[in-house]
């Protein structure tokens, strides 16, 4: 999963609302964790406000300054709705099953002030949340933790609240640093055995969830919901830094993918520095190549009746074979599932 740009203002400030009412239920005054941010209190409840990312860090490198207590992610964690999200929230309220929630999660993370990558793996009995470090964005170590509490917390507070069943809590939790003084704390949380200095960090479940129903799925509205996102989704990619200049480009040659090198003179600049500059934003040409190829494949599906065949072609694809292998990696459906 790609990250945005973190100076990007597109989120509500939920999430800086959510840990300042932590934080300030502890003594610690609301400009004290603003500080550094550029926001004000009243602009917290305003709806037309909107921040970035930068923003949020900030706010929570305030809170490991001022704050002595350990549980502050984890209750902002677990003080974050999927009402919260807006749309995105609610296309995963309504997801089918369990399995539609997590390819919803993933696919629309952007969308939701997203601070770590994320990403879901079926593996024997079990499936599991992964957090892989993006190799563009890094924290001191104190930081990083605190973010994976928060989205440990969060997690397990929107799954709790999707399905009811008790058989439905995380077996498992791994995390990729060392035991902290406070990881009694994990296991109050997540309701799961706990373990320390492993590979990845993850959350792990049954397998049996993903064929669960949200208590509130609906297939007609998730649709509708997801169609909406893929909207905004579409928006932010192509309106932001040099990845949307770069998305831009290639979405405006259907059926002709450019090389990476045309793209780079098109701008005004090399192969080498375009990818660099991609990469600082979280992305790739591949990644963005991608995007492109996948919402228009999605958007013949949805408005046209032209052929697999035909679509495979315009969208860049020599062979449909190649192009349906391709679709299903990008959505999890094959086209024809997809259009139906």
């Amino acid at each position: 999963m790609e990250l945005p740009l973190w100076n990007e203002k597109r989120y509500a400030p939920y999430k800086v609302a959510a840990l300042v009412e932590v934080l300030e239920e502890q003594g610690i005054a609301r400009e004290a964790s603003l500080s550094g941010t550029g926001l004000s209190s009243e602009s917290l409840s305003d709806p037309e406000t909107r921040t970035s990312v930068r923003q949020y860090i900030t706010v929570c490198r305030n809170a490991l300054q001022l704050s002595k207590n350990p549980e502050t992610p984890f209750r902002t964690g677990s003080r974050i709705p999927l009402s919260a999200y807006g749309m995105y929230g609610f296309a995963l309220v309504c997801s089918p099953t369990i399995r539609e929630y997590f390819q919803v999660a993933v696919k629309y993370h952007r969308l939701a002030t997203p601070l770590l990558s994320m990403s879901w793996r079926e593996e024997g009995d079990y499936v599991s949340w992964i957090f892989p470090m993006n190799a563009a964005v890094t924290y001191p170590d104190a930081l990083l933790r605190f973010l994976v509490e928060q989205q440990l917390a969060q997690l397990a507070t929107h799954l709790r609240a999707v399905v009811e069943n008790d058989i439905y809590l995380p077996v498992s939790a791994s995390l990729s640093y060392s035991a902290p003084d406070h990881a009694h704390l994990y296991k109050r949380y997540l309701n799961c055995p706990v373990r320390f200095g492993q590979p990845m960090s993850e959350l792990t479940y049954p397998i049996s969830i993903l064929s669960a129903k949200p208590r509130l799925a609906h297939g007609l509205t998730s649709k509708i919901l997801r169609d909406t996102c893929d909207r905004i989704l579409g928006e932010v990619k192509t309106s932001t830094g040099v990845a949307g200049e770069v998305y831009q480009i290639i979405a405006s040659t259907p059926g002709h993918s450019p090389s990476m090198e045309a793209v780079a003179r098109q701008i005004a600049t090399t192969v080498r520095t375009l990818n660099r500059k991609l990469h600082a934003e979280g992305t790739s040409f591949t990644q963005i190549l991608d995007d492109v190829r996948c919402n228009l494949a999605s958007e013949y599906l949805r408005s046209t009746t032209l052929s697999v065949e035909d679509i495979s072609e315009l969208v860049g694809f020599s062979e449909a074979t190649n192009f349906r292998h391709a679709f299903r990696r990008w959505t999890g459906s094959t086209p024809a599932s997809y259009r139906s």
